[in-house]
């Protein structure tokens, strides 16, 4: 919300041009070309099956299918709609960027599978947990390595999509004590 309202009514967010010049120092074509493979983790191609295979891992997830599969549906329109609400240009193109599609669906995603790692065991957990939570980083730093993105408009994706995942994890019992669990 601070950002939304930061991009609003200023003309530039304090410290996204900085964050942004550095990010792109560091942007050799190897890093470039890691970069555009890593991007894919934000990409509807790559989550919609990866949400059906969410679906197959997890039990949890397919007993409230329902709220995984809206969350998947929820975090695009969202951010969709936010693009129009607010109506702020990308870098380097004049198209909506604020928030990121693909740091928001990155977090929704991952962010589910934050939550469903619950049901594993603790190094696994940890495992699933860390490597969730490195990938949507990644894709975030991603988008503006890639030029797509500001800095905060990748991390307003990431709010977003946290928040989103954050409230479907509530919506199908996780983290609620098994024994008061619906």
């Amino acid at each position: 919300m601070v950002l939304a309202l930061a991009v609003t009514t200023l003309a530039t967010v304090p410290g996204d041009a900085a964050v942004r010049e550095a990010l792109l120092a560091l942007a050799s074509p190897p890093v470039l070309a890691a970069m555009r493979v890593i991007n894919y983790a934000g990409s509807w191609q790559l989550l919609l099956p990866a949400s059906l295979l969410l679906l197959l891992v997890f039990r949890r997830a397919r007993e409230r299918w329902y709220v995984w599969v809206g969350l998947m549906i929820v975090a695009p329109a969202t951010e969709g709609a936010l693009k129009i609400v607010i109506g702020r240009p990308r870098p380097e193109a004049a198209s909506m960027g604020f928030p990121s599609g693909h740091a928001t669906a990155a977090a929704a995603f991952f962010g589910a599978v934050f939550y469903l790692a619950e049901s594993l065991r603790p190094p696994a957990r940890r495992l699933v947990r860390v490597a969730a939570l490195v990938i949507i980083v990644l894709v975030a730093t991603a988008r503006v390595m890639l030029r797509a993105h500001w800095p905060s408009d990748a991390l307003a994706g990431i709010a977003l999509g946290l928040a989103l995942a954050s409230a479907a994890a509530l919506a199908a019992g996780l983290g609620t004590p098994p024994e008061t669990r619906p």
